[in-house]
Order: C-alpha cells, then structure tokens, then sequence
C-alpha cells in the first residue's frame, strides 16, 4: 500500500509540476504583454521572436509557407511558437521538480533569448525592447520557484511519522498559489491587450479622417470589354478585402497618419525633403490601374490582384530633391525604401524615372490604404514584383547603389532586380474538373506589367496552339482577361496556356521556381470530360 500511494504521488507531482512550468511561461507571456503596452506593442516575446524566425528563415522555407498556408502563414507561425513554448513550460516545470532552481534559471535564459530578438530587429527601438521579455522572464521565474516548493516542501502532520506522509505536501497551498497566479496572469494579458490595443486607435482614427482629394490626373475609365462575362473569372478590379497580402509584418503595423513622416535623402541628393501626410495630399494626385503581382506567386498562382491607386508621382519628388537617373549623371542606381517595421526594398532608381507611374499610393479603390496594403502610404512600381518595388508602411527613401547595399530579400539570395515575367494562367475550368461534353468555355488572364499583353493561346493535349479571343486591354500596367471556346471530347485531356506580351516575346515553357526573379513555364490544367 505505501508503494502504490507514493508512486501515485510521484504521478501528481509530476502533473502539478508540470502546470507549474504551464503556469509560469503563461505568466511571463502576459506579463510581458502588458510591460510591452509602456514601450510599444512590437516588442512583446512572440511578435518578436516570430519576427526573428521570419528574418532567420531560408528564402524557400518562406516560399514554402506561402504556398501552402498563403496569407495564413504568419498565424502559423504564432501557433507554432506559443505550441513550442507550452512544451518547453511543460518540461522545465517537471525539469524544476528535481531542480528547482535549474528550472527557475531556464525560465529566465529563455527570457533572454526573447529579449535578445526584440532588440535585433530592424525596427528596435534600442535595448528598452528587450525589457518585456525580461520582466516576464522574471515573473515567470519566481512563480515557477514559488510553485514548485509548494511541491517539494513537505506539510508535517503533528503524531504522524515523515514515511507515511509522503503525500503531504502542501496541496492547499499550491491550489491556491495556483489559481492566484493563473487569474493575475489573465488579468495581466487582458490589460496589455486593452493598452495594446488603446496604442492604435489614434492610427484607426486618422485613416477614418482622410478624404482623399479628386486627382489631378484621374485614371481613364476601365474599358467595357475588359471584363469577360464568363463564369470562374476573376472580376477585372480585386476588392480590397481580396487583394493577396504577402509581407513579413507577424503584427500589422498601425501608423497614425498625422504624425507619420517620409524622408528623401542620400546619394545625389541636393536637399534633404520630408514630407508629412498632409504634404502629399495637398500635392497633385495621380490616379492609375496597376496589377500587381508577387514574386512568390508560382505558375498558376493566385498572388495577384489589381486595383486602381491614387497617389503622388514619385519621380517628381525625386527631382525636387535634385536626383537624376544613372542614365543622366546621378550618382545613385537604387532606391532603398524602409518600412516603418524595419522591411527594406531596393529599386532600381531608371526604372522609377523612367516615365512610368511609379507613385506613392495614399488610396485604393478609391479609399484610404486599408492598414493591412500599407496605410498610410504605400509605394508601387509598375513592371516589378513587389519585393522591390511595393514597400508597404514606408517611411524612408534612401538613394544610394546597388554595389554599396543589399535589401531584405536580396541578402536572402534573391535577385537585386526583378521584372515581372510574361505569365498566363487558366482559371476555368479548376484543375481536375469535370465538364461535359460539347462547348467549354476556357477562360483566364494574362500579365505582362508595363509591356501589356498581345496574344494568348491555348492548347489541348498536344495538338497545335489556338488563339484565345483576348478581352480589351486596359493598359500595358495592368493584365488581361481572355477567353477560348473549346469543344471538349469524352475523356482525360490537358489544358495549357501560353502568352505573348506587348513586345512580342513569347511566354517561356521552362520552368523555374520562384527563387530568385519570379517563376516561369507554361500553366496546365488536366480535367475529366463526361
């Protein structure tokens, strides 16, 4: 009988220490939670530890995630810490039950690590960001300590000898302590949540003021016959709430928009400019149609979307500050854009001066910026994949040149250039449909930003390529619906298309990954005729 209760007692123990270690990463997460409200939201451990994977992680693990999980790769990836935490917390508390302070100290040690994240972050705001993860740490640190000798300290029973009360530690005692700590450690994450959050209303409230001016150079009208009328095709303008979101921001980053400022400055620069919101509103507005496209969107893929943008021509604040194009003299070839979240982009700076509507977007869709697509300002360069060109939250453009400063992804071994390639994909009929017999309208778009596309064709199986009937082009920034009327025969066959741009080259078969400069090769659909 005395074996079978200490081993049950040993198996509660062990439970109740492993809570212990549950209970004390629970407590330094919602400690640093609330400490993070007094510097700012950023540096709370699992923003800035994920933060820290994402700018540790090889270029094609990201391509990974994003083409498995899409737009929800950043909340898998805040799943996986928080799952990673709770079983470390789980460990460490068993870990503490034997030694106890060894236990407290690896509390504290993953503290640092959380610590040593914030500040490393591009966006850091000094060492004052490693203090959430400190004070949590600690906190975490001398719950699990107090819990744990609730385990180890025996509760002496007066006319009872010791070897009969190996179950008599102090229970009451760690419920209680246990409870106590668990409702504090909710009352603490739900006041740093409320502050948080309170840190963002002044940004919500800003872009609820805007009232985007009428533009100087408004967009022409959308050609009638640009949208097909044909079932499965995208609509030719993507709402707001659709438009693909690929970004490394863990936490959506909201900027009050009266306070925010840009600066212009660096090589070839005659004059530092800085411009507040207000300056760019009260300056002449551009009003475009640009498709844009992701440099992560593999063939077939659905990163990407079009809009109609309104915003300031960005050449014209370059040559206000005195820059000129490599083609005419300037010293500097690239723009570095900084985000307010650290995120950099280099740009070549021909490709901005060059006479397309390369601008700093304050509106879409005729809105404000939604948060989520770069609010306040945003900035877009039509022809080149967004990594190096659409800086969302930007608040920094440094010239400079490419031999003196590689951006973000470009220390990640992607290219320093990127155009986007001539690309074509078929949206109906969905890959393994079952259509039936007779007239099958296939149907999709092309792109080719800033050469516009000229021809689409289709083939089936291996016969020869048809040409598709193309809907109207809007502009040469912006793709291009079209359409094939296929009079589908019982059975398997295969479905594939291929575009020629503005310039007559003709979509490449190779395929490649999307590493470094974007994907290429010809998209297939297999489907199954009835």
């Amino acid at each position: 009988m005395t074996t079978v209760r200490i081993t049950r007692t040993a198996l509660t123990r062990g439970t109740l220490a492993a809570l212990s270690g549950l209970l004390a990463g629970f407590a330094a997460l919602t400690v640093a939670e609330l400490v993070s409200a007094a510097v700012r939201p950023e540096a709370s451990p699992v923003t800035a530890v994920g933060g820290a994977a994402i700018d540790r992680t090889p270029a094609g693990v990201k391509d990974f995630a994003i083409r498995n999980f899409g737009e929800n790769d950043k909340l898998v990836l805040q799943l996986g810490i928080v799952v990673t935490l709770a079983l470390f917390a789980l460990a460490v508390g068993v870990l503490a039950l034997r030694y106890r302070r060894t236990g407290s100290a690896a509390v504290l040690a993953f503290g640092v690590v959380g610590a040593a994240s914030a500040v490393s972050r591009p966006d850091s705001t000094g060492v004052v960001d490693g203090l959430p993860s400190l004070v949590g740490a600690v906190a975490g640190a001398v719950l699990l300590y107090v819990l744990i000798g609730r385990l180890t300290r025996p509760r002496r029973i007066p006319g009872e000898e010791q070897e009969e009360n190996e179950g008599g530690w102090d229970r009451r005692g760690f419920l209680i302590a246990a409870t106590a700590a668990a409702a504090a450690s909710t009352v603490a994450g739900a006041v740093g949540r409320t502050l948080n959050g309170r840190s963002s209303q002044n940004a919500v409230a800003s872009r609820e003021g805007v009232r985007l001016p009428a533009p100087a150079s408004p967009a022409e009208p959308i050609p009638a016959g640009a949208q097909l009328r044909v079932p499965g095709l995208p609509p030719f303008t993507t709402p707001n709430n659709k438009f693909y979101r690929v970004d490394t921001a863990l936490v959506v980053p909201k900027v009050d928009a009266n306070t925010w400022r840009l600066r212009i400055h660096g090589k070839g620069v005659r004059r530092d400019l800085e411009f507040s919101y207000q300056d760019l509103l009260d300056r002449p507005l551009i009003e475009r149609e640009i498709t844009l496209c992701c440099v992560s969107n593999e063939v077939g893929g659905p990163y990407i979307g079009h809009a109609r943008w309104i915003g300031v021509r960005l050449s014209d604040l370059l040559k206000e500050a005195g820059v000129k194009p490599p083609s005419r003299g300037g010293k500097a070839d690239q723009i570095i854009a900084r985000s307010v979240d650290g995120m950099t982009l280099g740009t070549p700076v021909e490709d901005v001066m060059d006479g397309r509507d390369a601008m700093l977007a304050v509106g879409m869709n005729g809105e404000p910026l939604p948060f989520v697509h770069g609010f306040p300002v945003r900035m877009l360069v039509p022809g080149l994949y967004g990594y190096v060109s659409a800086c969302k939250w930007i608040e920094d453009i440094e010239l400079t040149t490419f031999d003196d400063y590689d951006a973000y992804w470009v220390k990640r071994k992607w290219a320093r250039k990127a155009p986007i390639k001539t690309q074509s994909r078929i949206d109906t009929p969905k890959p393994f449909g079952r259509p039936e017999a007779g007239t099958v309208m296939v149907a999709g778009v092309a792109w080719a930003q800033h050469r516009g596309i000229e021809k689409v064709e289709i083939r089936v199986d291996d016969g020869p390529w048809r040409p598709a009937q193309l809907a109207e082009q809007d502009t040469v920034d912006t793709w291009r619906q079209w359409s094939y009327p296929w009079k589908a025969t019982p059975g398997g066959h295969t479905l594939t298309v291929r575009a020629t741009d503005g310039t007559g080259e003709v979509q490449t078969e190779k395929r490649t990954k999307t590493v470094p400069d974007g994907a290429s090769g010809w998209h297939s659909v297999v489907v199954s005729v009835d």
